[in-house]
């Protein structure tokens, strides 16, 4: 995705000329609120609600505003919101790319203009450009799913629906290959960019069912992804005997995994995430350390350990 480079380095030199927000200031500005930006890949997933509704209860106790955008999985919509957030006075900005890559000129224009950037759930291939990431334990999340499946089966043909451009996506298709690594029993037959979403999921295993590949286990990048490769199964009738993996610990991944569709899913805790990136932008912003990165545990819910969640609810 390219960004339109002229109108973009314009944007930036005006951007440079803004005063912004800079740290140790809070003090001097107590009864003036401050603008917090955010962006997520997409809100079609419910789990960026709930991550965002964590930063936002942390920065209206604080008296100050947060500002969302979608940029509906696009960089490049998503680059330009950036810039616009910028032109709005935000002194730091939590971002989940689209694209861990193309994502690069946004931040070069945060940083031109003075914003500090904490980067939630996803990681930017520039580090040095945030402050702090802050996540799940993504690689863990993805490798306990494959030692839960080993439990279950002797062998396995396993497709795995992932999103090269989403690390964290990456790290948990890495975790989950590594799990088997070297274990002939288990084999990789077909992965597919799915997008993380459930209609892109869906369509892409109904054009894998028309290649009859021979499989009977399914990782999915995140719930949605599974959840989309269930009901392209369950349209053909061919759910029976397959083993369903999601990774997000969702409401309705666990409603679904309640009535015996699904196989297990490894639980992130997204209110969590968003309220420590939420106190991590305070510590900044007031002189304080923080942390460069911060990785949140997972845990592996299946219907066995089901009583022991909320399914209304997120871990």
């Amino acid at each position: 995705m390219r960004m339109r480079t002229g109108r973009f380095i314009l944007v930036i030199a005006i951007l440079a000329l803004l005063p912004g927000c800079r740290r140790n200031e809070r003090g001097q500005r107590q009864h003036e609120a401050l603008l917090f930006g955010a962006t997520y890949m997409t809100r079609n997933n419910p789990y960026f609600d709930v991550l965002n509704q964590g930063i936002e209860e942390v920065v209206v106790a604080n008296g100050d505003i947060l500002l969302t955008r979608d940029p509906l999985q696009d960089q490049e919509k998503q680059n330009e919101q950036i810039l616009e957030l910028i032109h709005e006075g935000i002194c730091m900005l939590f971002l989940n790319p689209v694209d861990w890559e193309a994502v690069t000129p946004a931040l070069d224009a945060c940083k031109e203009a003075g914003v500090a950037v904490i980067n939630v759930d996803t990681a930017v291939k520039d580090r040095d450009s945030v402050i702090s990431i802050i996540e799940t334990d993504n690689y863990q999340a993805g490798q306990i799913c494959a030692l839960d499946m080993m439990k279950r089966k002797k062998s396995a043909n396993i497709i795995i629906l992932d999103n090269p451009i989403q690390m964290s996506i990456t790290y948990r298709s890495q975790g989950f290959t590594d799990a088997i690594a070297g274990n002939d029993n288990y084999q990789v037959v077909y992965r597919h960019a799915a997008a993380g979403e459930i209609e892109v999921s869906s369509k892409v295993m109904e054009e894998i069912l028309r290649k009859n590949i021979d499989f009977d286990v399914i990782l999915g990048g995140n719930d949605p992804t599974a959840l989309g490769a269930l009901a392209a199964l369950q349209q053909a009738r061919r759910e029976e005997g397959i083993l369903i993996y999601g990774i997000d610990g969702s409401p309705d991944f666990k409603s679904i995994l309640d009535m015996g569709y699904v196989t297990g899913t490894s639980a992130q805790s997204p209110k969590s995430i968003g309220r420590v990136a939420a106190e991590t932008a305070y510590r900044y912003l007031a002189g304080e350390p923080v942390e460069q990165y911060i990785s949140l545990p997972s845990t592996l819910i299946t219907k066995d350990n089901l009583d022991n969640y909320e399914i209304d609810g997120w871990q």
